[in-house]
């Protein structure tokens, strides 16, 4: 369920919506999610001063609480 959010999410900021690709790590109780976008992308997904990723990062927070998991969330760039 993350994984999918995230990438609807990611997708919809983006210039370049096909260059999206989102890995998911699953460990005991953590699920890292790896965000790979285009170069130019970057700075959408990041957002000023890191707006819009503490925004992906607390919506995830919230999906995750359900589960009892924590969800980290990884830009790569």
């Amino acid at each position: 369920m993350p994984k999918e959010l995230i990438t609807y999410l990611v997708k919809a900021l983006v210039d370049h919506p096909e260059m999206v690709q989102v890995t998911e790590v699953v460990g005991e109780n953590v699920i890292i999610l790896e965000v790979k976008v285009a170069k130019e992308d970057v700075g959408k997904v990041i957002g000023k001063s890191g707006r819009t990723v503490l925004a992906l990062r607390d919506i995830l927070a919230a999906v995750a609480g359900k589960g009892k998991q924590r969800v980290v969330l990884d830009i790569l760039e």
